[in-house]
């Protein structure tokens, strides 16, 4: 958030998160920062690669969520060994890489619990089947690094409020926040949800997300679409003792509860750009705001409005700045009457045009196979009509298991039509101007071997991702003139080869054979390479010298 933006947020949040950060031991005293770039009063890194403002079409979200919950995605069942579960990871993000995807969202805290060692909430019964139960490794460390090295994102997904069925509830692990704060929890719908009104609950949640944060590499907070519950026929959510203590100043109890939720929303956005600006916040709400028939600025729609029905006011998030991005669940096809997508996506893409939020559509996986989602194009038709609006910057997938079962032909479809060359990651802190953080890329060499050519390099102090370019003789002479007007354009999305965070690189579309061709119709050369490093905000540095596999 910007500090306009800041200054912008209604005193009453401001205060609140003051004080329930000082009361909580939140309060930050800033990240150990490398350089003025890093600060966010410094000078933030642009676009470009070394210089290049270059338009970014190579850069898109390609995401899927990898959901712990249910152990829909993985483990895939309770209770494996730590070297069973960690060969499912393994495997899951080689997948994520054949699928050409750039991002996973891990579920790391799917009911106030935790996928990862915590001093704060006990682990996740999804890994042991005992919530508590030690998995003998720490999940997302090694999620972290191993994404990481295959040149993938990962953000961690929290679901803020949820707290488990209520067969769950009477399990609850000794050391569970609602063991200790009873008084927290809310039954609703056979479900148990912390009670969003209360600001201890807001605090808590809060530490428990910048302390991943501080402690983990992560590249990302995220989301999902949970806030106050989904509404339950004849249920009624009992926050009257709540509302009574804190809901001074409103008299409407419905606007009290879209106030707790936006101060929460903007109160982890400050906190994380306090911490760790390059660390990208974003959340996933239900596709429709309000329908047009409550609200001359909504959707024309006939659905559920994630404002009324779980009071979230994702609009408000956009237009104050509260995230750096958005990913609306548009889980419907083009021409459905109560929520048609060609609806839905122009109007999402009219809520970010001019905003410094970026816009990623969830795109439904799961329902490749119902009624009129059965063809081989019924994910890619979805992106056909995204294409023609620029605003819209990528896709996230729900969940990542249907795109290697369910979805699997109507994926490799889509990815024919619309994922023909890689993709870097989105920026981080946005188009600010200033340099990259990474220096260029030394000591590149470029083998050629009978089913790829080998890349190699030597690493780079503070790159995060090295991207790999594979060039023709007059695009390897244009980069190699030092002139930015001459090399800029040859780093494009045609050119790319992968994104990796090793120092090699595997090139399986330059063979030996393809070499000899080249060879044998006299070209000068066949194919030469160049590697630029990303650093913490994804920003390219310098191009490094040509490497050329004849030597």
């Amino acid at each position: 958030m910007t500090p306009e933006r800041r200054a912008g947020l209604s005193p009453r949040w401001r205060s609140r998160w003051v004080a329930a950060a000082a009361a909580s031991g939140l309060m930050i005293s800033g990240y150990a920062l490398v350089g003025a770039a890093h600060s966010p009063t410094g000078s933030f890194p642009g676009p470009g690669a070394a210089g290049c403002e270059a338009a970014q079409d190579k850069r898109q979200m390609r995401g899927a969520w990898l959901t712990t919950v249910g152990n829909i995605d993985w483990p895939s069942e309770p209770g494996l060994s730590a070297e069973d579960q960690k060969a499912e990871m393994d495997q899951r993000l080689d997948e994520a890489v054949d699928l050409g995807l750039n991002t996973v969202f891990l579920h790391v805290r799917p009911t106030a619990d935790a996928v990862y060692e915590s001093d704060l909430e006990p682990w996740s019964k999804y890994l042991t089947g005992e919530q508590g139960g030690d998995p003998g490794y720490d999940p997302l460390e090694y999620a972290v690094a191993g994404a990481h090295e295959r040149g993938l994102e990962l953000h961690a997904w929290f679901n803020p409020y949820r707290v488990g069925m209520d067969s769950d509830i009477e399990e609850l692990a000794e050391d569970h926040p609602v063991r200790e704060h009873p008084d927290w929890l809310v039954r609703y719908g056979g479900e148990g949800f912390l009670d969003p009104g209360r600001p201890e609950v807001q605090e808590w949640v809060t530490r428990v997300i910048m302390d991943v944060v501080e402690r983990y590499d992560i590249d990302g907070v995220h989301f999902d679409d949970f806030f106050y519950p989904y509404p339950k026929d004849g249920e009624e959510f009992d926050d009257d003792r709540t509302w009574e203590e804190y809901g001074d100043g409103f008299e409407d109890r419905e606007d009290w509860r879209r106030d707790n939720v936006n101060g929460f929303v903007s109160g982890v956005h400050e906190r994380i750009e306090e911490a760790k600006p390059w660390v990208r916040f974003g959340i996933s709400p239900f596709g429709i705001w309000r329908n047009a028939e409550n609200d001359p600025a909504g959707s024309d729609t006939s659905g559920l409005e994630s404002y009324e029905a779980q009071h979230a006011d994702t609009r408000a998030w956009i237009r104050e700045g509260m995230v750096d991005y958005v990913v609306p669940q548009l889980y419907w096809e083009r021409g459905f009457d109560a929520a048609d997508y060609e609806e839905l996506l122009p109007w999402w893409a009219e809520q970010v045009e001019g905003t410094d939020v970026d816009l990623y559509v969830g795109q439904g996986a799961y329902r490749v196979g119902d009624r009129n989602w059965t063809d081989e194009d019924a994910l890619s038709t979805q992106l056909d009509y995204s294409s023609d609006h620029p605003e819209v910057d990528g896709d996230v997938y729900f969940s990542f298991k249907s795109l290697t079962g369910v979805a699997e032909e109507a994926y490799a479809h889509l990815a024919d039509e619309h994922y023909g060359d890689p993709a870097l990651p989105p920026l981080a802190g946005g188009d600010r101007g200033g340099r990259s953080l990474a220096g260029a890329v030394e000591d590149v060499t470029a083998e050629v071997a009978d089913e790829h050519t080998a890349v190699e390099w030597e690493r780079v102090e503070d790159a995060r991702f090295y991207a790999v370019y594979r060039l023709d003789a007059q695009e390897a002479a244009r980069a190699d003139s030092g002139d930015p007007e001459e090399y800029c354009g040859v780093l494009s999305s045609d050119n790319l080869v992968g994104v990796t965070g090793g120092t090699s690189l595997e090139d399986s579309g330059h063979t030996a054979e393809d070499a000899a061709k080249a060879e044998e119709n006299g070209e000068e050369s066949g194919s030469a390479y160049v590697v630029t490093a990303l650093d913490d905000y994804r920003v390219e540095g310098p191009v490094s010298e040509v490497a050329d596999p004849r030597g």
